[in-house]
Order: C-alpha cells, then sequence, then structure tokens
C-alpha cells in the first residue's frame, strides 16, 4: 500500500448489504466529497496519458460524469456523456449490453465524436465489465480509438477489466476490492 491507495481506500464509505444482502457496496461519493482524495484520484487516473493527445474523455451515468467531467479538465479534452436510453435530446447512437440479469441499451449523440478521436473511457468501478464493455463497442462502432479505461475502483474477482484487457483496451485502476 501507498499514501495514494491509503488515502483513497480510507475516503471509500463501505456500506454492507447493499443494494441487496451479500453485496458490499463501495460509495465513492465520500471520496468525491474530500478535496484532497478526489484531486488525488482524477491525477492518478490520468497519470499514464500526461501529455499525450486526449480529444475526449467518456463517462458512463452517472459517477462516470463526475470523474470523467474532471478529468476532460484536468487534460484540456471534451467529455462525451453516455447515457442510458431516452436521456439525450438530439440523435444518438445506441448498442445493447449485458448486465448481471439481462440486457440495457446505452446511448451517446452521434456527432459526440469524430472517426479517429483519440478517447478515454472512464467511470467510478469496474465489476463484471458489461457497461464498459458496450460503451467500448459503441465509441469503436463511431470510429473512436479508445486510448484506456480508467476507474477508481477494481471488483477483480468479477471480471471486468479482464474482459476489457481481452478487446486490446489498457485498463487503469486505482484500487482493487475483494468481493463484490
Amino acid at each position: 500500500m501507498n499514501d495514494l491507495d491509503d488515502d483513497l481506500r480510507d475516503a471509500i464509505r463501505n456500506i454492507p448489504d447493499y443494494p441487496k444482502p451479500g453485496i458490499m457496496f463501495r460509495d465513492i461519493t465520500t471520496l468525491l466529497g474530500n478535496a484532497r482524495a478526489f484531486r488525488r484520484a482524477v491525477d492518478a487516473l490520468v497519470q499514464p496519458w500526461a501529455g499525450s493527445k486526449i480529444d475526449k474523455v467518456a463517462g458512463m451515468e452517472a459517477r462516470g460524469f463526475i470523474l470523467g467531467g474532471a478529468v476532460a479538465h484536468q487534460v484540456s479534452a471534451g467529455f462525451i456523456p453516455i447515457r442510458k436510453k431516452g436521456k439525450l435530446p438530439h440523435t444518438t447512437v445506441r448498442i445493447a449490453y449485458s448486465l448481471e440479469y439481462g440486457l440495457d441499451e446505452m446511448e451517446m449523440h452521434e456527432d459526440a465524436v469524430k472517426k479517429g478521436e483519440r478517447v478515454i473511457l472512464v467511470d467510478d468501478l469496474i465489476a463484471t465489465g458489461g457497461t464498459a464493455e458496450g460503451a467500448v463497442k459503441l465509441l469503436r462502432q463511431m470510429g473512436a480509438e479508445v486510448l484506456a479505461a480508467c476507474f477508481v475502483i477494481d471488483l477483480p474477482e468479477l471480471g471486468g477489466a479482464a474482459k476489457l484487457r481481452a478487446m486490446d483496451v489498457p485498463v487503469r485502476t486505482l484500487l482493487s476490492f475483494e468481493g463484490h
């Protein structure tokens, strides 16, 4: 463990049995409310790409909007919100993605990314990876080059980060927690 790891771990609230028994919910709202931890997390998420050309940062609803917006500001890039179906007001492109039980759909504006733009995907946590996998496919479908996917928390037992790496997407996570 290091200072960053300790700072971030200490700033995350753990809520047992939410949203259902047996689940340990990792609540980053406390990290977001801690100015030092929030700043350190944003800096650490993009550190490997500091100085690289990043055109856009894509964030997945909803905590990915908060982190992704901060990361986009930090690297002077535009921001792309990736939302659940029916939430965006303009012409969209959509993709179905796997949930633990069934399918859902996410979308982004069709003009949010141009062919060849370099994009980093950001969210708070990666578990099974279904949502992130769908977002990568959606961005690639629009011609984006997905440079990396960045998450504050990884739940490695659920395999999401490995799933993205198998798609040739470098994955950056700041903390790992056992379980789900």
